[in-house]
């Protein structure tokens, strides 16, 4: 026989709270997986099961936070539940919300619930801490955790609840291991791909490579053309100079504008010759 414990408020006004965190995840289990119906007993409700081939008794206290340690001594002491074969669920401030640790013995942490069945059955028990994050400032602590999930809680919430009750029958059989594994693969399916650092279905883009800068070679776009991947690059020569305007254009015709020293005479008798 195996006790497990929810911690929470009686109540509906408590029902939603984050500190009513065990509650729900006892209510999940008994109702996935056919437990009797919750009836009355030791100082709670209690439902009994058979998960992973192990009896399971579920109890959540009814005497409040603070005094939970009745109803577990209670139940303890009545069906001869050594604190070994006793599993507490309760809500986590030191956890990111959704996130959950499994723990054997040590301290309370300053849990209330906790501090009460530490003082009347010890430590040796075992824990499912279910993390709620924490408000960030201590004197936040007592109206966070009295007050409803948010509404961006549900999701994260719902997926929790679904896989701690997937991974129950495990933990009953004493494979914590396997139990954390079911709730890994519900809370965070592992993700595929086509290589590293891709998106599902995409190819990676690559880069055309860029001409390397320096004193032969400008950076700025648009003035030198691309250089092929292992081409060698020439130094630019200075740009040729803008033709003269002074001096002969062609170097075997005499310039126009130069004065004819001969006379007229010799110039007409020239032609005549």
């Amino acid at each position: 026989m195996q006790l497990w414990v929810g911690l929470g408020n009686p109540g509906a006004q408590y029902a939603g709270h984050r500190h009513n965190i065990g509650f729900m995840a006892l209510d999940r289990i008994a109702a996935d997986h056919g437990f009797a119906p919750w009836r009355a007993r030791f100082q709670g409700l209690t439902a009994d099961g058979t998960l992973g081939g192990a009896r399971v008794l579920l109890l959540k206290p009814q005497t409040y936070m603070n005094l939970s340690g009745q109803s577990v001594r209670a139940a303890a002491d009545f069906l001869k539940v050594a604190p070994d074969a006793i599993t507490v669920w309760h809500d986590e401030l030191d956890l990111a919300p959704g996130k959950l640790r499994l723990k054997s013995g040590g301290g309370h942490a300053g849990h209330n619930g906790l501090r009460s069945i530490h003082a009347h059955l010890g430590e040796a028990y075992a824990r499912v801490r279910l993390g709620i994050g924490h408000p960030g400032h201590k004197d936040a602590v007592s109206g966070y955790v009295l007050h409803d999930f948010a509404k961006a809680d549900q999701d994260w919430l719902e997926d929790l609840l679904r896989a701690l009750s997937d991974g129950a029958p495990a933990l009953a059989a004493g494979d914590g291991a396997r139990f954390l594994n079911a709730v890994a693969l519900r809370t965070a399916p592992p993700r595929s791909g086509t290589g590293a650092g891709t998106a599902e279905g995409t190819t990676p883009r690559t880069r055309a490579p860029r001409p390397a800068s320096g004193p032969d070679q400008p950076a700025s776009a648009g003035l030198s053309p691309p250089v092929s991947p292992g081409a060698s690059v020439a130094p630019q020569s200075a740009p040729a100079a803008a033709p003269r305007t002074t001096g002969p254009a062609i170097a075997d015709k005499p310039d126009a504008a130069t004065p004819d020293p001969r006379s007229a005479l010799r110039r007409l008798a020239d032609r005549f010759r």
